[in-house]
């Protein structure tokens, strides 16, 4: 769960969002309450009772919630779309006894939960507004930041690009701040950590009963690389699994699960991952990490020139990585602009009268002496 605030005014339709604090629901995610009635509802209850605390009283019955839910309840929604659409009623009854205004809960596709992510990431690195010295918010006129996202069900990729998508599905646009973005967006549904796992279990039961782990590092590439499928594109370029996606360009940030696996790598192997060549020596060490290398260089196409362009992040500032600081900026612009009493920095009207109050000074003070020093050598020529 994450608290996000920001002013009553709006820069450009868009508001100003920034994280309040955070807490963290015990247990799993709300689709693995699927065979326990209630429980989704229940793991709630501790995040909202600190909800309750972190949100002054006066503004509870002001206070928006959703409920973004993703990969986990896409896949529930596919296997059981009975019991996905339960556990969504159980979590919207449960919010609706807190004394917010609870908008609504819903289940955001992988090119939605992908496009959220960019946004976080380059909101949070200014690249769409900062905040000026001048009292103003303002277009900085930097390039974007793609992301990479990899959670239990799923993975993500999302960057700005000026090739061709031969696959509308992978086209998303948005605005934000006045400005128009087309992205390219491909979520993978089942290759996120857990997912990843269970398929590869299930692929290797195929051949013996017994599962053990043997170290060897081509024999993990080997098994790790019949998961992904590089064969047949019906576009003139593909990832793998025969999905369109151009080639990779400018700067990217990889967080969640990609964070920690790079932070795993590096205290494991004292290898910081900074090029392919880095990361197979550190795979070798590590051979459990094989996806990552597979899914990087050979699914998503990263070489020497574009890998060492990716930054592994948790927290910007205080602030987590992820897609739901991206939900809140673009349903922001949803939400009434009310009146504006206090603002971050002084108004233009403000900074225009010490501007002539500093003009002014300059000024009059030379002319001040001048005039004392005139006075004073006046004065010592009349003594005789």
């Amino acid at each position: 769960m994450y608290i996000y605030k920001w002013p009553a005014d709006k820069q450009n339709g868009t508001g100003i969002v920034t994280q309040h604090s955070e807490c963290h629901v015990k247990g799993g995610g709300i689709s693995s309450y699927a065979a326990e009635r209630g429980g989704a509802g229940r793991s709630l209850e501790h995040c909202l009772e600190q909800a309750l605390q972190d949100i002054p009283k006066s503004r509870h019955h002001l206070t928006p919630v959703y409920l973004g839910a993703t990969a986990g309840m896409r896949l529930l929604n596919i296997s059981n779309p009975t019991e996905s659409e339960q556990i969504l009623k159980e979590v919207g009854s449960k919010l609706r006894t807190y004394p917010f205004d609870f908008r609504g809960a819903t289940i955001l596709s992988g090119q939605e939960e992908g496009a959220y992510g960019w946004v976080t990431v380059n909101y949070l690195l200014e690249n769409f507004i900062k905040y000026g010295f001048v009292g103003r918010w303002l277009s900085p006129g930097r390039d974007t930041v793609g992301a990479l996202d990899f959670g239990g069900a799923s993975t993500q990729i999302t960057f700005e690009t000026a090739d061709v998508v031969e696959d509308k599905s992978n086209v998303m646009a948005l605005r934000l701040y006045g400005r128009d973005y087309h992205l390219y967006t491909q979520s993978f549904l089942c290759y996120g950590r857990d997912q990843v796992l269970r398929r590869l279990l299930a692929h290797l039961v195929k051949d013996s009963l017994t599962v053990m782990g043997t170290g060897h590092y081509l024999q993990c590439l080997g098994n790790m690389s019949k998961i992904f499928s590089f064969d047949g594109c019906s576009f003139s370029k593909c990832s793998f699994d025969g999905v369109f996606q151009p080639n990779v360009s400018g700067s990217f940030m990889a967080f969640s699960a990609f964070f920690y696996t790079h932070v795993f790598l590096q205290r494991t192997t004292g290898i910081t991952v900074t090029s392919p060549t880095l990361l197979e020596g550190a795979a070798r060490t590590v051979c459990n990490m094989s996806f990552q290398e597979v899914l990087m260089l050979q699914g998503y196409g990263f070489d020497e020139l574009s890998f060492p362009r990716i930054s592994f992040q948790r927290k910007a500032g205080d602030t987590s990585i992820g897609w739901a600081l991206g939900y809140m900026l673009s349903l922001s612009s949803l939400l009434p602009g009310e009146s504006m009493g206090l603002r971050k920095a002084l108004r233009p009207e403000a900074w225009t009268g010490l501007i002539f109050l500093f003009v002014f000074l300059i000024l009059i003070v030379p002319g001040y002496l001048l005039m004392k020093t005139y006075q004073k050598k006046k004065g010592s020529d009349g003594i005789i």
